[in-house]
């Protein structure tokens, strides 16, 4: 993975948060995926504007750790891989 790429969420889908889930969550038409509260953070960093290194730096001077960035990746890749992002073009 490029983490000089900038991903951004596919059209068809939507991360929200959600008071009743009490978590974020990917919307899609045929329903719904609970994220997890890392994946959470990760996922609401997605804009469009910020590139993946940008993302790993924001969050380990949020979560002040240095030991993220493989978890970061490996959702990521996840994330890719089910077609919730795309590289921006």
């Amino acid at each position: 993975m490029d983490k000089n790429n900038t991903p951004e969420v596919a059209p068809t889908f939507r991360v929200q948060w959600e008071d009743v889930q009490n978590c974020y969550v990917v919307l899609y038409p045929e329903g719904m995926v609970k994220l997890s509260s890392s994946a959470g953070q990760i996922m609401k960093r997605v804009n469009g504007e910020t590139t993946i290194t940008e993302i790993i730096a924001d969050l380990k001077e949020t979560f002040s750790s240095n030991e993220l960035e493989d978890d970061v990746i490996k959702f990521l890749e996840v994330a890719y891989d089910n077609g919730w992002l795309r590289n921006k073009k």
